[in-house]
């Protein structure tokens, strides 16, 4: 459908196309675009539990994920273009048009954290191979973001398959190209890399060292450039001849560097008119049949790094390339139809973003340096772990090879239980790979070698060199896996090799010697302490068994969890459980049967007990005494009975997982804070006058009172919302929803402005959210157009309210949902929109396939577009 809508830029009336049917682009001739994003964090998960912990940095989000996501994964995905009057008038998705790589260990946390928009992605592969001729944007990326280069030659070549692999598995095809970690490569990379069928790679226009035409017949020896300088010419794309092999080659794409540089730092991005007017300034005047533009930057830089420009990238896309003629294709599209006529050669071993080659990345080279601080760490952090990875493999080679016919190529095939932990998957991988039928102990033990070697993969993690200091989240985090992979190595061989490591890295220097004198002291601060036994998850379940109910069956973390027995009894003040418990790794498929007693003696006083089950008699013995001593209602008495009845350590709340323990912190404070709340209501009711009489006589407002105001409101705004929410739960699709509860929030809002408060209440902005895209969706499948009119004019004031009371309640999903009904559900909207105005006066159907709506009904619904700031005017006149 073809609409009229406001260019951002200028204010000047555009066509947009939005028809999704294009035919396959045949040929890449002219000038061609080609604007690549590397998408890509570092892996945060804790290797314990296989999830992410609550990162205070990222506020108000949960991990640095979940914020980059909101900033720019989804806004990419879902690409806004309003017109001048903020009105939204087309949503496209950026990746369709994008050349782009995402890093594994990130699509992981996507594909679980929101599956709508990781099927967005891989949608916007399958439509951008239909638009260019079977050549998707999407590439692979080297699995963990390791250094290639800096890597022995056997994890170079895993790093690959299992990042072709990953790739293969979610979008359903063969990679042609790979985006390297910090583009890192050297020869011995290239070779890795056509061996595995790779087709192309994306460099920085500074690892060049020469380059020359291919010669040909009529001119068998032509003459080399030096262009090491950053002279390139990036327009076109290059061979490079492997030295093993002076028949083999790859094919190298170079980004321009000067505009990808103006893109992540300067404001190129702040217009789509500049975008295109700085790449036009990069078009060869020479009238070569084709050329391309090829810019390559940090995904995030499209909403994280600078806020919104994902607008700017999609308003290029369907507006400003198109009127200049030039193609939007990506590298593998245009390599099949340019093949490259020019040769060259590389630097020896270099990177992007390391102006010495590779050394950011093992040696203190500054670059990543700030404030005056070295990076002597790097070289005996690189050393270390080396040292650790051999040993590692030695351990692995030597004793895996009893369960593992080729331990090697069962480690390159791992990425498919790493894809896909289902027993029946893990079942038929240690079928292909044991050397005998393998009994529950040796299946374990099968998977703690190969987790061993996956974390010592995952500790090679290039961020963890990349900044100015070990002690950062991210060198923290590769000791985090070193960590893990030791204890796995204890675990299955009985080898501890933590001692000479932890001595090994305390040759590593800090900048920060006030809080740790070096890399051991670092491990032994920041690492050691966050590791987690699986009694401490047996504890974290115990003790949040009294502020939740689980069921037979559940799930903590990575632990599926087999609730055998449990029995809760109260005297008093005191909460006393005992069950018995069963514990699952999914990861390794270790089991443990385990018996727990907690005790709650108030506030945040917990005794919890943990012991391996012995029998039932024991258990049952167990159970009796404790509960018959619960009868005395003494927590001495208890705790002493606990104690002499289990024979293993206790834990406190702080043995909780961070998440579990604020949550229940926050449970057992909420009546201390109704209390409060009650409280400052009371003074807010009582001097409501005295308020009224200093804002109406302009007088400075003690504070005392104001936050008196503003708490009470704010409480009574949550109050409502919660009320209002529940009663649309209760309602479902009534017409007649909220209407007092509406009334109550626009009387709060009323107040409130005239009181001159600023509510903050984020948990009413969240329930508001949520109700108005629930209603909007109700709404929208509604066949009464009575009650759907009336449902319109309830999400109206719901959003009105929100606005009224500066909720920044924020309408991205209800917009998406209401547009792409819009566009795409109704249908006949050009037999609408002519029968419109005629058929108005006489309230008569209109020809909607899916709705009986009356045309002033529909006007009702298409007025609620407005509310939603989405561009209705073509349907309204």
């Amino acid at each position: 459908m073809t609409f009229l809508s406001q260019s951002p830029n200028r204010g000047q009336t555009v066509d947009f196309d939005l028809t999704d049917t294009v035919e396959p682009l045949k040929t890449a001739s002219g000038v061609c675009v080609t604007i690549h994003g590397h998408f890509y964090q570092p892996p945060r998960e804790n290797p314990y539990l296989d999830a992410i912990e609550r990162q205070p940095g990222a506020a108000p989000f949960h991990n640095w994920n979940e914020r980059i996501y909101h900033e720019c994964y989804r806004p990419n995905a879902f690409a806004r273009i309003f017109n001048d009057r903020g009105e939204l008038v087309g949503i496209t998705n950026n990746y369709e048009y994008l050349s782009f790589n995402i890093g594994p260990t990130l699509m992981t946390w996507l594909e679980a954290y929101d599956r709508q928009v990781y099927e967005k992605i891989l949608e916007a592969d399958r439509k951008s191979c239909e638009r260019l001729a079977g050549h998707g944007n999407a590439i692979a990326q080297a699995y963990n973001h390791i250094i290639l280069p800096l890597a022995n030659e056997r994890d170079k070549y895993t790093q690959i398959r299992w990042g072709i692999e990953d790739f293969r598995s979610r979008f359903g095809r063969d990679p042609e190209g790979m985006w390297l970690a910090e583009a890192a490569v050297d020869y011995p990379t290239l070779d890795a890399l056509v061996s595995e069928g790779i087709k192309f790679i994306i460099l920085a226009p500074s690892q060049v060292e020469r380059a020359r035409s291919i010669p040909t017949d009529d001119d068998p020896h032509p003459e080399w450039h030096q262009v090491g300088g950053g002279q390139i010419d990036p327009t076109r794309p290059y061979r490079c001849y492997l030295k093993s092999d002076p028949s083999a080659y790859i094919d190298i794409f170079f980004y321009d560097g000067p505009i990808s540089r103006d893109m992540g730092f300067d404001d190129l991005l702040d217009s789509s008119q500049t975008f295109a007017g700085r790449l036009g300034l990069a078009v060869r005047g020479d009238n070569r049949p084709s050329q391309l533009i090829s810019v390559a930057t940090d995904g995030e830089t499209f909403g994280h790094h600078k806020r919104g420009k994902e607008k700017c990238l999609a308003y290029s896309f369907l507006r400003e390339f198109p009127q200049r003629g030039w193609t939007v294709t990506n590298y593998a599209h245009y390599l099949a139809f340019n093949p490259p006529t020019w040769e060259c050669c590389l630097k020896p071993a270099t990177a992007w973003s390391c102006a010495h080659g590779i050394e950011r990345w093992r040696d203190d080279c500054g670059c990543g340096g700030g404030g005056g601080w070295h990076q002597k760490w790097r070289r005996p952090l690189r050393d270390s772990l080396n040292w650790l990875r051999d040993r590692l493999a030695e351990m692995y080679e030597s004793q895996g090879s009893a369960l593992l016919r080729d331990p090697w190529l069962a480690r390159d095939e791992y990425i498919q239980v790493i894809r896909d932990r289902a027993p029946d998957n893990i079942d038929r991988f240690l079928e292909r790979h044991q050397t005998h039928p393998l009994n529950e102990l040796e299946r374990v033990d099968a998977l703690r070698f190969l987790e061993m070697q996956r974390h010592s993969l995952l500790m090679f993690t290039s961020c963890g060199w990349f900044f100015e200091e070990l002690s950062r989240p991210e060198g923290v985090q590769i000791l985090r896996y070193a960590a893990r992979a030791i204890e796995l190595a204890g675990e299955v061989t009985g080898i501890d090799l933590e001692p000479e490591f932890v001595g090994q890295i305390a040759l590593a220097p800090s900048n920060v010697v006030e809080m740790f004198a070096d890399g051991a002291d670092v491990y032994r601060k920041r690492v050691k302490t966050s590791q987690i036994s699986i009694e401490q998850v047996a504890a974290h379940y115990a003790i949040s068994s009294l502020f939740t109910t689980y069921g037979d069956r559940g799930r903590v973390y990575c632990y599926d969890t087999h609730q055998i027995d449990y029995q809760l009894q109260r005297m008093g003040v005191l909460t006393l459980a005992v069950g018995q418990l069963q514990l699952t790794s999914t990861i390794t498929c270790e089991t443990v049967h385990l018996v727990f007693g907690v005790l709650h003696l108030g506030g945040l006083d917990f005794h919890c007990c943990i012991q391996p089950f012995s029998s039932r008699l024991a258990y049952t013995q167990l159970k009796q005494t404790l509960f018959a001593t619960l009868q005395d209602a003494s927590a001495a008495r208890i705790v002493l009975a606990m104690n002499e009845h289990f024979d293993g350590e206790s834990f406190t709340p702080q043995d909780l997982f961070a998440e579990e323990r604020q949550r229940i912190v926050q449970l057992l404070n909420q009546e201390t804070l109704g209390r409060l709340d009650r409280l400052y209501s009371q003074v807010y009711r009582e001097n409501y006058s005295v308020l009224v009489a200093f804002h109406q006589n302009e007088l400075p407002v003690p504070q005392e009172l104001q936050v008196a105001a503003e708490i009470a409101l704010g409480q009574r705004c949550l109050e409502a919302v919660r009320s209002l929410d529940r009663e649309l739960e209760e309602a479902g699709d009534d017409s007649s929803w909220g209407q007092g509860h509406l009334s109550e929030l626009e009387a709060i809002a009323t107040e409130a402005h005239h009181l001159r408060c600023q509510l903050k209440v984020p948990e009413a902005t969240e329930i508001l959210e949520r109700l108005i895209l629930r209603s909007l969706w109700h709404l929208l499948h509604e066949e009464d157009s009575v009650r759907g009119a009336a449902q319109a004019e309830c999400i109206e004031r719901a959003i009105s309210a929100a606005e009224d009371l500066q909720l920044q309640v924020c309408l991205d999903r209800p917009q998406e949902l209401y547009f792409a009904w819009l566009h795409g559900q109704v249908g006949h909207w050009e037999l609408l929109t002519e029968k419109m105005s005629s058929m108005q006066r006489e309230s008569k159907p209109l020809p909607s396939p899916e709705m009986n709506w009356s045309a002033p009904q529909l006007l009702h619904l298409l007025q609620l577009g407005q509310s939603l700031k989405v561009d209705v005017s073509p349907w309204l006149g």
